[in-house]
């Protein structure tokens, strides 16, 4: 759990400095996106390999090795911006810090499936909501950080400090190795043929959607307040917070709730209360409306990406490369999401551009059946 809360701790430390380092760098938005994208090339890159390295050296030295990228990444990030002013350095610590968060992100989950599996219930929602929580809490000592006017040198270095310390003090309460990797080692080869199967492709397009739900959220929601209803800015962000806050309610509530009504079922659940939700945002008009249209919002993104996961990793003895493939596939979603957003939102406003998460999730919903719970599913 705690290496959940410590991740999204760092993503939301970086996140909540991103205006001063467009300020500091004196960047157009055209021009911090591009150095953004840099974070998603480094996951991307990382992720196809990831599962062939938990197998090889195990899941806790992975979740050392993530957090050791993603936090060099991070300090070069700060120094790159507040001493040295260098576009270029900033990149490159981008880059190292989405390779390790990638490492990072792959691991813990296949750690966390290997508990679940342990302990025979649902919890990955937990887990995930544990994600959540840590980002709360980033984000909210990035604001005092900002509000006290300090610098990203002295802000991020010692979060990203005190993440590193901590996480390499909890990763040796990991299961014994033998209880995450059935399997023993697994050749590069394996890796390959599974990105062949029809499963694991199905789950990681359904997680795709819902990562881009998901992700929508993060890039536009306060953007689309702001813009389609002429609020303040700080009304949007608490809408933002709004999301947040129902999706991680919902996460914590929803690991009962699926071993209640099964997965097939809570996905379908979410994913409509997901397309209510955007629906009652763009066109409620009425503050009560929307409201309710960004609570149902938040729930129906909660679950996608957990009990993906979870789905992916059925099989012990094959979760780490199923859950690398089908983390890839979600990871695209960062890639491609904004950028598809941002071009719909140019020709009809950012508000109704959030329509693009309802309808894509219509045909992610034909694929639910593919999460179905299995076991000893084998890589052909």
């Amino acid at each position: 759990m705690i290496s959940f809360f410590l991740n999204g701790f760092g993503f939301a430390t970086w996140v909540s400095r991103i205006p001063a380092v467009r300020a500091e760098l004196e960047l157009s938005n055209g021009r911090l996106g591009q150095l953004l994208l840099v974070i998603a090339i480094g996951s991307v890159l990382t992720l196809p390999t990831a599962g062939a390295l938990i197998n090889r050296v195990g899941a806790a030295h992975v979740v050392r090795i993530g957090v050791s990228a993603a936090v060099l990444g991070l300090g070069t990030t700060a120094i790159g911006t507040g001493i040295l002013h260098s576009v270029p350095i900033v990149g490159v610590g981008l880059f190292f810090y989405g390779v390790g968060i990638g490492l990072w992100d792959v691991a813990m989950n296949v750690e966390g499936a290997a508990v679940e599996r342990e302990i025979g219930r649902t919890i990955m929602p937990i887990f995930h909501a544990l994600f959540s929580l840590g980002a709360v809490a980033g984000a909210v000592i990035g604001a005092v950080a900002t509000g006290l006017e300090l610098s990203l040198v002295a802000h991020i270095v010692p979060m990203a400090v005190l993440a590193f310390v901590i996480a390499q003090m909890t990763v040796g309460a990991f299961l014994p190795r033998d209880a995450v990797h059935a399997e023993g080692l697994s050749g590069p080869g394996r890796a390959v043929r599974a990105w062949l199967e029809p499963r694991t492709i199905l789950i990681g397009l359904m997680v795709f959607a819902l990562a881009v739900t998901e992700g929508t959220a993060n890039d536009w929601l306060a953007v689309a307040l702001v813009d389609g209803y002429a609020v303040p800015h700080w009304l949007g962000v608490a809408g933002f917070v709004v999301f947040v806050s129902s999706m991680t309610a919902a996460r914590v509530l929803g690991s009962a709730l699926v071993d209640r009504w099964g997965r097939a079922a809570m996905l379908w659940s979410t994913m409509a209360a997901a397309i209510v939700g955007v629906l009652l945002i763009v066109v409620g008009g009425h503050p009560v409306i929307v409201f309710v249209g960004i609570v149902l919002w938040g729930a129906g993104a909660s679950l996608g990406f957990p009990v993906g996961i979870s789905a992916a990793a059925d099989d012990p003895e094959h979760a780490a490369v199923r859950v690398s493939v089908v983390s890839t596939i979600a990871y695209l979603a960062f890639l491609a999401g904004p950028p598809l957003l941002g071009l719909v939102a140019d020709r009809i406003g950012t508000l109704h551009a959030l329509l693009v998460v309802a309808l894509l999730l219509v045909p992610s919903a034909l694929l639910v059946p593919a999460a179905a719970h299995r076991t000893n599913s084998r890589v052909a």
